[in-house]
């Protein structure tokens, strides 16, 4: 029977055993992923690192794309089962030629893990023109699973696992100029945006590919301060957000609460391998996670006025992000977008 998590009819904890401190060692446990291969994005570094070695240590074979090959060798030194390949997520033939290099290989994908992205960035545009961190985060995922597709057909039981963030609250897709062609640029906005755009692809995607054996999953991983991923920002946007006075002293305040919810690196890997392996999930799909969980739905908490308060620190899945209309017009729009049809 066909499910789907439309308007967040499936967003409800399962009582996964595990909780915001678990990392990805306790998560792994008992999982032998033997035989499976895995795609990564990002994987050579930050929480892709993580998440390649907790996979490999399991018995996965792991492919881990990278503009810089070499950089990513040296990373990924020491760790077996991996094999780095070249990939530029913003380039459709780049993206072309490596799916085209696993599908030569006949091997089925059993793993496709969307993690690589880019946050808060200045105004950067691709090749198309397209705005960089919609292109980076939803574009080139949305492409490189449509050119997977036969491949994680063929594993009988695939998972595709795309890396949101709460940070997803900032902004629905706003479909009329997702480019920014003619609104003003926000970096927060548009960051907002892409991650939207990661859960809504996962929701609209579970829904027609689980007839297939494949499953999608979207989630928040955490703050993780280890990350190099807020290296854009200025003065002026640690004012913005709360850590910083105007006369540059800290808040202290905001500094106590980060520290609340702060996490390692093995702790922000564990609910993306959580959502790549475990057995709980096998019947429930196109679902957002975070803590080791599914995230709980509460519209009328985000419509509240406590919810408007801290949109980088709201817990669980926007409305907009689950929006049955939404997604189906974000399917629509990537594909014109990228010039690849997914037709499922």
């Amino acid at each position: 029977m066909e499910q789907n998590n439309y308007n967040g009819a499936l967003q409800k904890p399962i009582g996964s055993g595990f909780n915001k401190a678990s990392t990805t060692t306790d998560v792994i446990q008992g999982i032998d992923l033997t035989g499976k291969t895995a795609i990564v994005t990002g994987g050579d570094g930050g929480l892709g690192l993580e998440i390649t070695k907790t996979l490999t240590s399991a018995g996965a074979t792991v492919i881990v794309p990278a503009r810089d090959t070499e950089k990513a060798k040296k990373n990924l030194q020491g760790i077996f089962n991996v094999e780095v390949q070249t990939l530029n997520l913003t380039n459709p033939d780049s993206i072309d030629a490596f799916a085209e290099n696993f599908l030569a290989s006949g091997r089925p994908l059993h793993m496709l893990i969307n993690n690589a992205g880019i946050m808060w960035t200045p105004l950067q545009r691709d090749q198309r023109g397209y705005e960089g961190q919609f292109s980076t985060n939803h574009l080139g995922h949305f492409h490189l699973t449509a050119k997977l597709w036969d491949a994680l057909k063929k594993a009988n039981g695939a998972r595709v696992v795309n890396v949101s963030s709460s940070g997803h609250h900032f902004s629905p897709v706003l479909f009329e100029d997702v480019n920014y062609n003619v609104r003003k640029y926000d970096k927060f906005e548009a960051y907002g945006q892409a991650k939207t755009a990661n859960v809504l692809f996962a929701v609209e995607l579970d829904k027609r590919a689980q007839q297939f054996g494949v499953r999608a999953y979207s989630l928040h991983p955490g703050l993780i301060l280890e990350t190099n991923l807020s290296r854009y920002l200025t003065f002026e946007d640690f004012v913005a957000i709360g850590a910083l006075h105007p006369d540059g002293t800290p808040n202290i305040e905001a500094e106590a609460e980060m520290k609340k919810i702060q996490k390692t690196k093995e702790q922000g890997a564990a609910t993306t391998v959580w959502a790549a392996t475990s057995p709980k999930l096998q019947n429930i799909g196109g679902v957002y996670l975070e803590n080791v969980e599914i995230a709980d739905y509460n519209p009328d908490f985000y419509d509240s006025e406590a919810g408007r308060k801290s949109p980088a620190g709201i817990a669980g899945v926007a409305p907009f992000a689950v929006e049955d209309q939404a997604t189906q017009r974000l399917w629509t729009i990537s594909e014109e977008l990228t010039g690849v049809k997914f037709d499922i």
